[in-house]
């Protein structure tokens, strides 16, 4: 530590440039209302991760510490699907940064706001064989919706009124309007690399909470014009505003269905209940519910003589689940007219119309249309709940008739879970306050096949349909929508390998609260998700089992031990009903044996 004159500590030795430069990004990011930072530790980083550290103490943020940043980037996706505002990701430089690409990937393809803040060596360093670095800016193109290789800050700020300290808190705002989709046609990831050199950590500077301050720096950044120039075609003035498309009309008459894929949400439902049209909806829309939605679609659209006379589709979210609807959809016959949404467009048969926003025309509905689509959804329907009990024969004074339904309850009782009745029990214990998240596995393909309506929640990372950070997408979820002391559960249904694949999110901070969340992993020794892909016909079968099929031999029981979850194992429908309707006081794991 440095002295002034006359053994006086001197001040400037304990502030730090990048101190003063990670309050200010983060100080204005807060003010615009972003309420979760995800951190994995690092030595670049230190800066921004002590920041974040005060405003936690300070109750201005919540900020939830993941060593493996690709847990962190998935929790912080989990984060922003649910609140539909972005966390912030802060991580160190080098491998740090690679480990957030895939929920970067997902982050895109779905939609979801996300902010990245990658600390980073100094220019000087790239390209010279300097340790834990590499070419970090324009890592993520052309996943981003903006992005911005910041300058080093290279001057202390006493009063949080200079230029460095304006612009910064500029750039927060501009890269908060990106991430939420201004400027674009959907919210995403955006990203800040911010290069530090040494001292990388100082004393928080004094303004962090002071408006006056904000308001100064504000005012002379503008006074002076020093706007920051960002990358990826963005700059620091303005974003445009998206542009304004009149909704394309859709006339009644013609034989439509409205396809509802991932995330497609109650608008789908909505607009099939306008148009008087059935409604297409995989489990993963958040729009399976409502009297126009259609049981067992996929059969019906094989059937010549309603999925074969579909004259026009309109699509809604991210359809990624059967190959029926791929089919219809790539047809030349069918018009199909798709809302536009993040990734690329849908444009199956080549002569999709993309559109931002639809109208349906007042006027007589195909009656005959709709009501063949729900007499046929009605003969579709699956009913899984178990029997009830006999009543009369438990209460009975003839031995047979007793004894007969002894057996039958007994039965019942000691029935084993497949598939089918796995699905059908997690969602029949969940509720408009519960979450459901469904994984990238072969349940959630029987889910859809057999699951009815109802209005619950539900997410999925259907954007590229990887199995990759489906639990820690879940702790997100469960910690947004649980933030205020909101009830309900979230339940994580998911296999085996996608379990194992997202197992390092299991781990919690101790200081941390808990989420009330039960992860149900669906166990059948492998990935016996290709046993319904061609691949199946043509492969050996010993070449199968190793490379597709990979079975294991991890006991859950001693991962859930070890990460501090309770454990739990059901193996029939009545055990599996107990344990999703009792209270749920933190963490679960439920283990479900699966025949393959």
């Amino acid at each position: 530590m440095a002295a002034a004159e006359g053994g006086a500590v001197d001040p400037r030795a304990l502030s730090a440039p990048a101190t003063d430069a990670a309050a200010a990004l983060l100080a204005r990011l807060v003010e615009s209302g972003v309420r979760h930072v995800v951190l994995s530790p690092g030595s670049r980083s230190q800066a921004l991760a002590l920041v974040v550290a005060e405003l936690e103490r300070r109750g201005d943020v919540a900020v939830h510490v993941r060593i493996d940043e690709r847990v962190a980037g998935f929790t912080a996706l989990g984060i922003g699907r649910e609140s539909g505002m972005p966390a912030a990701v802060v991580c160190t430089s080098g491998t740090a940064t690679a480990n957030l690409l895939p929920a970067v990937l997902e982050a895109h393809h779905a939609g979801i706001p996300m902010l990245l803040l990658t600390a980073d060596r100094p220019p000087e360093l790239r390209g010279v064989g300097a340790n834990q670095t590499t070419r970090q800016p324009g890592m993520y193109a052309p996943n981003v919706r903006w992005e911005a290789d910041l300058p080093v800050p290279d001057v202390t700020d006493p009063d949080g009124t200079s230029e460095q300290t304006a612009i910064l808190r500029h750039v927060a705002g501009e890269a908060l309007r990106a991430a939420l989709g201004s400027g674009t046609r959907s919210p995403g990831p955006v990203h800040l690399n911010l290069p530090f050199r040494e001292p990388l950590a100082g004393e928080l500077p004094a303004w962090v909470d002071s408006a006056y301050a904000a308001r100064e720096a504000d005012a002379a950044l503008e006074a002076s014009g020093a706007l920051y120039q960002g990358g990826g075609g963005i700059g620091g003035a303005d974003l445009p505003a998206d542009p304004a498309e009149a909704p394309f009309r859709l006339e009644p008459g013609v034989r439509t269905v409205v396809v509802a894929g991932a995330d497609a949400g109650p608008d789908a439902e909505e607009l099939a209940h306008a148009g008087g049209w059935p409604l297409i909806a995989e489990i993963v829309s958040g729009a399976r519910f409502g009297r126009r939605v259609v049981n067992g679609y996929r059969a019906l659209l094989r059937d010549p003589e309603l999925g074969g006379r579909v004259e026009r589709a309109v699509v809604l979210g991210h359809p990624t689940l059967s190959r029926e609807v791929v089919a219809l959809l790539s047809r030349h016959d069918v018009e199909v007219v798709a809302l536009r949404g993040p990734g690329e467009p849908l444009n199956l048969n080549g002569a999709t119309v993309a559109v931002d926003a639809v109208a349906v025309v007042s006027g007589e509905s195909d009656g005959v249309w709709l009501g063949a689509w729900m007499r046929a959804s009605r003969d579709a329907t699956v009913d899984l709940a178990p029997a009830a009990p006999d009543v009369q024969g438990l209460a009975s004074a003839v031995p047979g008739e007793r004894l007969g339904a002894i057996s039958a309850e007994l039965g019942a009782i000691r029935a084993p879970l497949d598939r089918p009745t796995l699905v059908d029990a997690v969602w029949r214990a969940s509720w408009p306050h519960d979450r459901v998240v469904l994984g990238s596995s072969r349940l959630v393909r029987v889910a859809d096949e057999v699951l009815g309506g109802k209005k619950v929640p539900v997410h999925a990372n259907r954007g590229l349909a990887g199995i990759d950070g489906t639990i820690s997408t879940a702790l997100g979820v469960a910690i947004a929508s649980q933030a205020d002391g909101t009830a309900g559960v979230t339940r994580v249904l998911l296999g085996d390998l996608a379990f194992l694949h997202d197992v390092g999110a299991l781990l919690l901070p101790p200081d941390e609260r808990e989420p009330r969340i039960q992860v149900i992993v669906g166990n059948d020794g492998g990935g016996t998700i290709f046993d319904d892909l061609e691949v199946a016909g043509v492969a050996d079968a010993d070449a199968m089992r190793r490379v597709l099929y990979t079975p294991h031999a991890v006991r859950l029981e001693q991962l859930a031990l070890a990460y501090g979850w309770e454990y739990h194992r059901a193996t029939t429908r009545s055990a599996l009903d107990q344990l999703l309707t009792a209270p749920v006081g933190g963490r679960q794991l439920i283990e479900v044996p699966l025949e393959r």
